[in-house]
């Protein structure tokens, strides 16, 4: 009986591995097939600002090699300064997408770069739902880890950054997020040296490609000292934590991004403050484990002592490094996430974006839609019982939810920690109502009544021997030493089993219940797949450079963006510089291949102040600071005609701020009518001539005859008027982008003004004057 057994828990264990493999590999298939809306609804092609850099970073990489990429100066951005690329960007997306288009080419498979860029974040969205799975898993098993990866893979927050042609760098960082948790949650679990190492590498991935490496490096260390702090300190703690502190730290220090600012900057001294803590807590259970108790509490107090002493010292020189900086060594993302009213009150420039908004409430519905609802069930979860494994998934949600509060551009980083917890939450409400139907079927009922029969039939037959078995009993041996051992172990498991199966009893629902509740979560279930679906095909699909909008007359789609860069393209000389709002300095560089003075890197604030400050200053001024900076072009984005609320005017003010936080001359309120910013005709003087008021409404007019603008909802102030020293060169189709071309200065005249010649001759030219005035000017 007991080989039987044995044998049916193997092949029923083989069976559920091979089942969770299909099932995985299905899983993955959906990751990457909802993410192809925006190339079966449009085509093929880069979205947003960022990626357009990346690929033309890539395809730098793919016909130039590695060491050129390193040492890669370009001249076409931030004109007159330009950009180191190797030492400024992090590498991790174009080498994993360089890489892959080397490997499908080495198998002769013919793929552009641009199509390789376009499919990376389908492709890594697969392995992101791989490893929610493997890291569920060690938390709370395989059940939970399927419906977290199923979860993961179709949820709105991921996909709006993962869909084809997403090509940013969340694209691969999420993956490398997710699985350097798992790395460490294995090693915790195993107290592996071989996943420790892994771990660091994983790390170090994550350090290539993202940013946001920072918040693996604070939220480990935040683990662990919760770990000493309520005693649950073991070796697999410090082999964890460890190796990767040491290691990953070494390695982070290779990307030339961020060099020694691994540790010389405030985000990393939380990461080794914790290390020397945990060396003082480890060494201290080393002395307890070999000296005596008396001997160990003297041993203690010097420990502490010397430990304390190591940590002041250590906090002093940290003190002093960071009280040097005026920001503390604080990065000014960090310290917005920190004070969330920082940024808008030192660095608009981060206030600008608009991912760096704190999000609405409605957002979260958006993004995450019924796992917010999950999430608080999973954290119930992982206290029953609690392990270092699920107190590691409870911080990660912890903070995640207080980081994704601050900005919104962080959802992204909460949504893995929702579907974990919602995987998990999923998992033990299905085992508790399924396992209330099966022990209460009639079916199973009777193979209950039927094992509880042969059971008692075996104990009364194990209670009463025959003689002859007792006299055969008799004549053998004693029990050895280790057959009495091996005998209370399985006394011991017996009685752990008999303790979980009447726990498991005692979980038992009404038959009713449970199956209206599991109902229930499968309309949720359903509920949410429809919500996801629908976000990737309508709300997450649409690339920003191409537009769409229904009307009752149908589809219109608006491809201004690729007719101006195509434009600039075709007529104007390779050498020309182009000015523009720092949001379209990316696809400028990308598309149109020319010169840009600013773009989306936003390294320089002294720099984009210039051109704010242009774009703020009157017609003049504004030439004589675009003519220094050698522009020749002037590109700006104008929604009124169509109803485009992302436009200039609509950014203006930032504009404004960021100019005036360099140059004290441009002021906000010169701006503003009574608090108001306002573009018809209560717009004050200084709104109504700057140089961005001028470009987005020259000529506008003409359109309608009254000026009204679609995005604002009312007619513009000034509608009458010339441009004197730039002159329009080309408008889209559908007015959403204009292009002009600085005029050349005019000639200086040396000497006094000639006087006339004769009164006849002023007598004249005081008639024809007299004869102009009498005509209406349409330009007031």
């Amino acid at each position: 009986m007991a080989l039987e057994d044995k044998q049916e828990k193997a092949v029923r264990h083989a069976f559920g591995n091979v089942l969770s493999f299909f099932v995985l590999l299905l899983i993955g298939v959906f990751a990457f097939s909802i993410r192809l809306f925006s190339v079966i609804k449009y085509e093929s092609v880069i979205h947003e600002f960022d990626p357009y850099f990346n690929y033309r970073v890539t395809q730098y990489l793919t016909k130039n090699g590695v060491y050129d990429f390193w040492n890669w100066f370009d001249d076409r951005t931030w004109y007159p300064l330009g950009r180191v690329i190797g030492g400024t960007i992090y590498p991790g997306l174009t080498l994993t997408a360089g890489t892959i288009w080397w490997i499908l080419n080495f198998f002769n498979i013919p793929l552009s770069v641009e199509t390789v860029c376009v499919f990376t974040a389908p492709i890594f969205s697969a392995f992101s739902s791989w490893a929610a799975y493997l890291l569920t898993k060690e938390v709370k098993g395989v059940g939970a880890g399927l419906t977290a990866a199923a979860v993961l893979a179709m949820v709105p927050s991921y996909i709006s950054r993962s869909v084809a042609g997403s090509y940013d760098n969340e694209a691969v960082a999420i993956f490398a997020l997710i699985f350097t948790f798992y790395l460490y949650v294995k090693t915790l679990n195993t107290g592996s040296l071989f996943y420790a190492t892994l771990n660091a590498l994983a790390y170090f991935y994550m350090v290539c490609s993202w940013g946001g490496y920072t918040f693996i490096i604070n939220l480990i260390p935040m683990h662990v000292f919760l770990c000493i702090i309520t005693g649950r300190y073991s070796s697999r703690l410090y082999i964890a934590y460890a190796p990767l502190v040491v290691l990953g730290t070494l390695l982070a220090a290779l990307v030339p991004v961020v060099g020694f600012n691994a540790v010389m900057t405030s985000e990393h001294f939380a990461s080794f403050l914790v290390f020397i803590i945990l060396h003082v807590v480890a060494f201290a259970y080393y002395l307890k484990g070999i000296l005596t108790p008396k001997m160990f509490k003297v041993a203690v107090t010097l420990v502490v002592s010397v430990g304390m002493i190591v940590c002041v010292a250590v906090l002093a020189i940290l003190i002093a490094v960071v009280a040097s900086s005026p920001t503390k060594g604080w990065s000014g993302r960090s310290l917005s996430l920190l004070d969330p009213t920082y940024a808008s009150k030192y660095i608009p420039i981060i206030a600008s974006v608009s991912e760096h908004q704190p999000p609405t409430w409605p957002s979260y519905f958006m993004d995450i839609n019924v796992l917010a609802f999950l999430v608080p069930a999973g954290i119930i979860a992982c206290f029953f019982p609690l392990s270092d494994a699920s107190s590691f998934a409870v911080l990660y949600i912890v903070t995640s939810v207080y980081f994704s509060g601050v900005m919104v551009r962080l959802m992204l980083v909460l949504a893995p920690a929702a579907c974990i917890m919602s995987g998990i939450a999923l998992s033990e409400a299905f085992d508790v109502f399924a396992r209330s139907i099966k022990l209460q079927f009639p079916i199973a009922k009777q193979t209950d009544d039927a094992s509880a029969e042969d059971s008692s039939q075996v104990s009364t037959n194990n209670g009463v021997k025959p003689a002859s078995e007792k006299t055969e009993d008799t004549l053998k041996e004693r029990p050895s030493r280790k057959s009495k051992k091996k005998e209370k172990e399985k006394e011991k498991s017996k009685s752990t089993s008999v303790t979980k199966q009447i726990k498991k009893k005692l979980l038992i629902l009404p038959f009713e219940a449970s199956l209206v509740a599991i109902v229930l979560l499968v309309l949720l279930g359903s509920f949410y797949v429809v919500h996801s679906v629908w976000a990737a095909a309508e709300a997450y699909s649409a690339p920003s450079i191409v537009l769409t909008s229904r009307s009752h007359d149908g589809l219109h789609v608006f491809d201004d963006f690729r007719e101006a860069y195509s434009w600039l393209s075709h007529n104007t000389d390779v050498d020309d510089k182009v000015a523009s709002w720092w949001d379209y300095g990316y696809q400028t560089t990308a598309m149109a291949n020319r010169t840009v003075i600013v773009d989306n890197n936003t390294w320089n604030n002294t720099h984009i102040a210039t051109v704010g400050t242009a774009m703020s200053s009157p017609e003049k001024a504004a030439w004589d600071i675009f003519n220094s900076l050698d522009v020749k072009y002037v590109l700006v984005v104008f929604g009124g005609l169509v109803g485009y609320p992302s436009d200039d005017i609509n950014k203006f003010l930032w504009m404004v701020r960021i100019g005036g936080g360099v140059f004290p001359h441009i002021r906000e309120p010169d701006y503003l009518r009574d608090g108001q910013y306002r573009i018809d005709s209560q717009a004050t003087p200084t709104m109504l001539n700057c140089l961005m008021y001028k470009l987005s409404y020259y000529r506008f007019v003409e359109t309608d005859g009254k000026g009204f603008d679609r995005v604002r909802h009312t007619e513009i102030g000034k509608k009458y008027f010339k441009l004197t020293h730039f002159e329009e060169v080309f408008t889209t189709h559908h007015w959403m982008v204009r292009i002009y071309k600085l005029k050349p200065a005019k000639n200086r005249i040396r000497g006094k003004t000639k006087k006339f010649k004769s009164k006849t001759s002023t007598g004249r030219s005081n008639q024809k004057r007299s004869t102009r005035a009498t005509r209406k000017n349409p330009y007031p």
